[in-house]
This record gives structure tokens, sequence and C-alpha cells, in this order.
């Protein structure tokens, strides 16, 4: 419980929040999106302006224990050392546990298979820098303890780390490259899905075609930003949506991923300073699919 003092008063709920309880903006933003947050017992919005004496609560997050076993998974290692792992992690795997997945994720393997992880605050992420969508394939950084995690998030914010992939998108995109700048935030009306919109978040993605074929167009993309669904989102806008995405696409054949691959992960390492830099290959599927479209 907070109570607003003189100083405070006239601030927005939301900033006055982030002063009383000394939390960063974005965790007292989550506990406004989740509705967490009361105004002398009433919800309120963000932009409220507080009265001094104004009585702030912040419920408690009811949690549900998550079954965090280790789960042979056999994942592709492609590089580990005592500090943190680069995995190639297959289509149809999900990265860490949440409430609506039953499913093993790529964080029950990393249990099973790397023995030195360690302790860390987020149970349900343990090392997790950054992610990628259930249905895409390719590379990942793992952390193996929270000074490298915290120092590999950072080199991420700061755009340090590099990460390209390639795509096969729906029809023949013309310019040989492009950049993509366009604002990402939550869908307006479907609430599990990203869109372009203006109140969205600064998000930018280069692409560069590798192979145009009759239908379709294989293309290089490099992220400036890291949105959740950023390419498929943006190539959806452009009007040409990544092939097989159940999401962003036309048709889904369960039969395959989406044809979106990470295959190239490049950063400094946060231990030894060095220079590391990783390539995956393709999927077979996807491999496959190509070859049919020659």
């Amino acid at each position: 419980m907070y109570k607003v003092t003189e100083n405070l008063e006239g601030l927005r709920l939301d900033k006055a929040l982030v002063a009383l309880a000394g939390e960063t903006r974005s965790t007292v933003k989550q506990w406004l999106d989740e509705k967490r947050v009361t105004v002398n017992k009433a919800l309120l919005k963000p932009s409220y302006k507080v009265v001094l004496g104004d009585v702030i609560e912040v419920a408690k997050k009811e949690e549900t224990i998550l079954d965090l076993e280790p789960i042979d998974l056999n994942l592709e290692i492609v590089y580990q050392d005592d500090d943190l792992a680069v995995i190639n992690k297959p289509v149809g795997l999900t990265v860490h546990p949440s409430h609506t997945t039953k499913e093993p994720t790529l964080v029950h393997g990393i249990m099973h298979q790397i023995k030195d992880l360690g302790a860390f605050d987020d149970v349900i992420r343990p090392g997790i820098v950054h992610r990628l969508d259930k249905d895409t394939s390719g590379l990942l950084v793992v952390a193996k303890n929270k000074e490298t995690l915290l120092a590999l998030q950072k080199a991420l914010q700061d755009r340090l780390i590099k990460r390209e992939y390639v795509a096969l998108v729906k029809g023949v995109i013309k310019p040989d490259k492009g950049t993509i700048d366009a604002p990402i935030g939550r869908h307006p009306k479907e609430r599990q899905s990203m869109a372009v919109i203006a109140s969205g978040k600064p998000s930018i993605t280069h692409f560069e075609v590798l192979k145009r074929f009759s239908n379709s167009t294989l293309i290089k993309c490099i992220l400036d930003t890291g949105r959740t669904h950023q390419i498929r989102v943006h190539l959806s806008h452009l009007g040409h949506p990544v092939l097989n995405d159940p999401k962003y696409g036309s048709k889904f054949d369960t039969r395959m991923g989406q044809l979106l691959h990470a295959k190239k992960l490049s950063f400094i390492h946060p231990k030894t300073q060095k220079s590391l830099s990783f390539e995956a290959p393709i999927p077979i599927f996807f491999d496959e699919y190509l070859s049919k479209n020659e």
C-alpha cells in the first residue's frame, strides 16, 4: 500500500507509482495492464492525476506452479562454454512455459541437457535472452548464469546482437532490397496477435531478395528491433506474408513449420570479449519446399 505525498500530487498514476514503489516503468505498466492497481479501491487509468492522500494498492498476482521437470528433447547445441550456449531450435517447440502451454518447451530441454545451468530469478525463463516463435526454427543464445544473462540482455537492447533470418514469402517482391519502418503493437481486436498500428513501438526490419520464384520470393531479413512477431507482421503488412504462417498468412500446412528460419547469430562474448558468429542451415522441410519451387 502506498500513500500519495505532497511532492507527487498531480503526477500521472503510472509515474507516481514508479516513484512510490521504486520499480521500473515496465514493471508498473505490467501491474496496470493486469489491472492489479487500485486507487482508493477503484481501478483507474494510468493517466489519472493523483491527489494528495490517495491510497494506491497493488494486488498480488496469483501464480500457478508450472511443471518444470527436465525433459530429454535432444536439442541441437551448436556451441557451449561455461557461460552460455547457442541452440538451433526446431520448428514446433515453444521457448518457455506459460499458463497456456501444456507441451514440453525449450526450457524443459535445456534443463536436461545443460547440467551447469545456474539459478535465476525468473524460474520460468531461466537463462532465456531472446525468443523465437513456436513455428520458427533457428538460432538463439541461452545464458548459464545471471551475470551473462544481464550482459546479453543489455547487448540485445543496445542492438549489439545481430540476427539474420531467411524467409520464403508469398508473391514476388520487386525491389532487390528495402526497409520496413512501421510501428508494431497489440492488435486492437485480436489480442493474441500483433499489428502495424500508429500507437505501436518503433519497429525496423531490413530485407534483401535472395531468389525470386514464380509465385514467391526468398529473402534475407535483419532486425534493428525485436518486437513480438516482428518479421511476420512487417512482411504481412507489406503484402508478402511468410508462407505457411499460421497467424499472419492465408493457409497453414500442419505437416511443416512456417518458412522462416533464424539462420545467423553474431555477438561479442560478454566474458571473453571474443566475436562469435554462428550459422544454422535451413530445416529439411524448408529446403525440400524450395527445391519444389525451382
